[in-house]
C-alpha cells in the first residue's frame, strides 16, 4: 500500500512508520518538526517537512496517490489545550479537516485516526469503560478528538471513505519526549536517571490506562485490513496512578529520591481506564506487553 503518515517524526508516528515499512508498504511522512525529531525518521520513508494546516499539502496528495492516511499528527498536550483552546482547535480540528478534504479530492480509500480513550469519555461512570460509554470530554483536547471522529463519520457517509478511530490509552515507550509537559513515564524516568526531583501533580491518585508503544503500533497495522472499520479502544483495561508510577520507576532506576507533590493541574480528569474487548472480539487485537515489561524497555532506552 501507499501510505501517508502525519506526525511520522513523532514518538508514536515514527514507530508506526517503521512497522509499515517492515511490512513492505510505501510510506510518505509529513511532519512540521514542532515536536517530532529528524532522528526518529526512517530513511526508507519519504519525508516532507510541512504543517498539516498548509494549503499546499494538496500538492503532496496530488502526487502521492495514497491508499491510506494514517493521521497521527496533533497538538498532543491536554494542558496546552486548556490554556489555549483556539491553538488546539486550529491544529487538531482545522488541520485535520485540511487532510480529510484532500483525502476526498484525491481518492484516499481509508483514514486511520489517533483518537484518545483517555479524554473523549470525560469522567467515567464505568471502569473500565467500553466504546458505548457516554462521551463528555472535559478538555478542549478531548473535544477536538471527538470532533474528528464525527467528521470521519461524515466523510464515510457522504464520500465513502473508510475510517478507523483508535482511542489510545496513555502510550509510553522509547522515543517519547522526556522534556515536555505530557508523558509522565518518560518525564519521571529521565529525571530519576539524572537524579532530578520529579514533581507529582496534586495527590498523585489520578489514574490512567498506560499502554506500551508496540501494542499501539500493532493496532495500527491491523487497521490496514479491509474489514477493520469504526471506533476502538486501544488500551489495557488496567488503571495505574502516578504515585505507583513514581515508586516503580524509583525502584527500576535505583533512585534515592522521595515523592514530592505540587499543585494539581486544571482540566485533568481523575480516573481513566478503558476496555479493549470490542477490538479483541472483532479483530483479535489485545495488548501483549505488560506495564512492568514496558517500564523495563523504556528505562533501558
Amino acid at each position: 500500500m501507499n501510505i501517508l503518515v502525519t506526525g511520522g517524526a513523532g514518538f508514536i508516528g515514527s514507530h508506526i512508520v517503521d512497522k509499515y515499512l517492515e511490512h513492505g508498504h510505501s510510506v510518505t511522512v509529513i511532519d512540521n518538526l514542532s515536536t517530532g525529531k529528524k532522528e526518529n525518521l526512517n530513511p526508507n520513508a519519504k519525508f516532507i517537512e510541512m504543517d498539516i494546516k498548509d494549503e499546499s499539502i494538496s500538492k503532496v496528495f496530488a502526487e502521492g496517490n495514497f491508499d491510506v492516511l494514517s493521521h497521527q499528527a496533533a497538538q498532543m498536550d491536554v494542558r496546552v489545550s486548556v490554556n489555549d483552546p483556539k491553538f488546539d482547535a486550529q491544529n487538531n480540528i482545522i488541520g485535520s479537516l485540511n487532510l480529510y478534504e484532500n483525502c476526498k479530492n484525491f481518492g484516499v480509500k481509508k483514514i486511520t485516526f489517533a483518537s484518545s480513550g483517555g479524554t473523549v469519555y470525560g469522567e467515567q461512570d464505568e471502569f473500565p469503560c467500553d466504546e458505548t460509554h457516554a462521551t463528555n470530554p472535559v478538555s478542549p483536547y478531548g473535544i477536538g478528538k471527538l470532533t474528528n471522529e464525527y467528521y470521519l463519520y461524515y466523510y464515510k457517509q457522504v464520500y465513502g471513505i473508510d475510517y478507523v478511530a483508535l482511542r489510545y490509552g496513555n502510550v509510553f515507550g522509547p522515543r517519547q519526549n522526556p522534556n515536555g509537559e505530557a508523558g509522565v513515564i518518560a518525564i519521571f524516568a529521565n529525571k530519576l536517571i539524572n537524579n532530578d526531583q520529579p514533581i507529582i501533580n496534586g495527590d498523585g491518585l489520578i489514574t490512567r490506562d498506560y499502554i506500551y508503544i508496540s501494542d499501539v503500533v500493532e493496532a495500527n497495522v491491523r487497521c490496514l485490513e479491509n474489514e477493520v472499520n469504526g471506533i476502538y479502544n486501544v488500551t489495557t483495561g488496567i488503571e495505574t496512578n502516578v504515585n505507583d508510577i513514581f515508586q516503580v520507576l524509583k525502584n527500576k532506576t535505583k533512585s534515592e529520591l522521595e515523592e514530592e507533590h505540587g499543585p494539581a493541574k486544571m482540566g485533568e480528569q481523575r480516573r481513566s481506564v478503558c476496555s479493549f474487548e470490542k477490538f479483541n472480539s472483532k479483530h483479535n487485537w489485545s495488548p501483549k506487553v505488560s506495564f512492568i515489561d514496558g517500564i523495563d524497555k523504556t528505562v533501558e532506552y
